[in-house]
This record gives structure tokens, sequence and C-alpha cells, in this order.
């Protein structure tokens, strides 16, 4: 089992059976990116916001030559540098990074935004540092269908409130959205929501059929897609820079 932080409920981390559903949730983004865009091809990448690490391990092992994690807290950044040793470490702010212009040819940020209260400032940080013809790839919460209360969130938004933020900076050119996959739909149509179910009761109090699917949930359990934005779990946007 990979070591974890502490669970905070600020972060998303690999190894913690309760908190399974969210992590594979995470993990399909970078996994999708990947699967799907040529990182390999793309020098040096930088993923903002790190957390734990996993997420940059994955662009690394996907083929990525240079992958630098940034984050801010001393505790996260050192858990990095012991888990992940070929990932590079900078502690840094967000919308004020440490880095060069056009620093880097692939920027993500995935599950990020939404914690920031400068969003735009974020944005516009993102579009300084990355090299002309460069991808950046964020990821973010829908509002429209994301439980409510989560008060390390400062601001969600919507599929067209995220798209606002990026279109001054990059030209768009994926805009998808996160979904369940048939086996978690399945799942659902019997026993209803299981986002609902993990929220309604402490994880020691869960039933059987959702203590099950949890533990269980990879991936693979769930599809990006374009169309239905409105209603999908996640938003994740791709653009260049021009």
């Amino acid at each position: 089992m990979t070591e974890t932080l502490p669970l905070t409920g600020e972060r998303t981390a690999p190894g913690i059976w309760h908190e399974n559903y969210w992590f594979a949730r995470h993990d399909a983004a970078y996994r999708w990116i990947t699967a799907h865009l040529p990182i390999e091809r793309t020098g040096r990448i930088l993923d903002a916001g790190c957390g734990e690490g996993y997420g940059a391990e994955l662009l690394r092992l996907g083929g990525a030559d240079s992958v630098t994690g940034l984050d801010y807290e001393h505790t996260t950044l050192r858990h990095v540098r012991r888990v992940y040793p070929q990932t590079n470490v900078v502690r840094g702010n967000l919308v004020q990074t440490p880095f060069a212009d056009n620093a880097f040819g692939f920027v993500t940020s995935m599950q990020t935004i939404e914690h920031l209260w400068e969003q735009p400032r974020f944005i516009a940080e993102c579009a300084r540092i990355l090299a002309p013809g460069g991808t950046v790839v964020l990821s973010t919460p829908n509002r429209l269908t994301f439980p409510r209360g989560n008060w390390y969130h400062t601001r969600e938004v919507t599929a067209a409130e995220f798209i606002e933020l990026l279109e001054p900076y990059f030209d768009i050119t994926h805009a998808l959205g996160l979904h369940h996959g048939e086996r978690l739909t399945s799942w659902e149509t019997q026993y209803g929501s299981c986002v609902d179910a993990q929220l309604a009761a402490e994880h020691g109090q869960w039933d059987d059929n959702l203590a099950v699917l949890v533990r269980s949930t990879t991936y693979e359990d769930f599809e990006i897609r374009p169309g239905q934005l409105d209603e999908s779990l996640d938003l994740v946007l791709v653009a260049t820079a021009g």
C-alpha cells in the first residue's frame, strides 16, 4: 500500500479504503490525460497543486520527460519527495508561481481551482508559464451536481463559468465531463446515489453493498466524454496557448 498523508478532507490520496471512490474519480482524469494526450512530446510538465503526488507520478509513468509538482504545504511536499522521488518538487503559491515565462510545455491542475480565491489570476498565471503551443488541462467539480458544503472549496463552477475563466487566455480544444460508467450506474439504479450514500453516514456505518462498491471502484468505473456537461460529476477542459 502506498504511504499516505493524514486524511483531512482537503485532498484525496490512494490507500484509504473508504476514500477509494473519490481517489478513483480523481485518478480517472489523470489516466485520461496519459491515454489521450501526447505528453511524451511536450517537454517539461507542471502539475500545479500536486497534493499527494499520485497524479504527477502517473504523468511521469505515462512518458513525460520531466514532471514538477507544485504545492504550498510543507508536509505534503515532504511526502511527495519521499514517496515519488523522481518528481521534482517546488513550494509556491499557485497564483504567483516561482517559474519563468514559457517554462512548461504542458500544465495540469486537477481538482484545484475550486480551492482558490483568485481563480482568474491563477488562469493568467498558467498562461504566463505555458510555452506557446503548449497544453493546459484543468479539472474541477461541477457545481450543478457536486454535494454542497465542502468548506475547503472557495468557489465551485458550472461548465459555462469554467469555460468563461479560460477563454480570455486559451483556445479550448476539449470540453469534457466525467460520468459514472456502467457498473456504478447499474448500482445506483438499484440502490440510489452512491455519493449521497457515502455522505449520509460515517464509513463504519455503511452497509455491505456500499462498502464493497467503494472498495472495488477503480478509474475504469468512470467515463470522460464530451456532451451533457451540466449533468457531469466533474468538468475537464483541455486548452492550448497561442
